[in-house]
């Protein structure tokens, strides 16, 4: 398995932010679809990820002003992608090292998805139940 098989289970597109959208655009996009992350996408390129953690830590920082600033100012970036190729364990592993819940998948310098660590948590659970129904029925037989 792979991350690409897990993008294509999906439907939809990936909610992002434009450098220029404003914080407060941003966290309205989070309440709204009950997310935690978005890519920042500039030209198709992936310039940055603005996260709840971003806001907070910002918030702390310099106040409430930072509700009126460009994403750009609050984002954290370069952001780590990875391709559709890698597995979801390296890309657990890669999370857990990084400190981090989100991944943009990127391939040929495009984004072509988003991953979360939840994704990549179930994929991983998904997979340990199939290889033990598989176990199960071969004892069984």
């Amino acid at each position: 398995m792979t991350l690409a098989t897990i993008l294509q289970q999906r439907s939809g597109e990936v909610i992002q932010a434009t450098p220029e959208t404003p914080v407060r655009s941003v966290v309205q996009l989070f309440a709204d679809h009950r997310i935690g992350a978005v890519p920042v996408v500039q030209d198709g390129q992936v310039v940055g990820i603005m996260s709840e953690r971003d806001v907070i830590y910002s918030l702390a920082r310099d106040g409430a002003a930072i509700l009126e600033w460009p994403v750009e100012r609050v984002m954290t970036q370069p952001a780590i992608t990875v391709e559709s190729s890698l597995s979801p364990l390296t890309g657990l592993s890669l999370m857990t090292r990084r400190r981090i819940r989100h991944l943009p998948v990127v391939d040929d310098g495009r984004m072509v998805g988003f991953i979360s660590i939840g994704d990549l948590v179930k994929a991983r659970i998904d997979m340990i139940e199939s290889e033990a129904e598989a176990m199960r029925a071969y004892i069984a037989s």
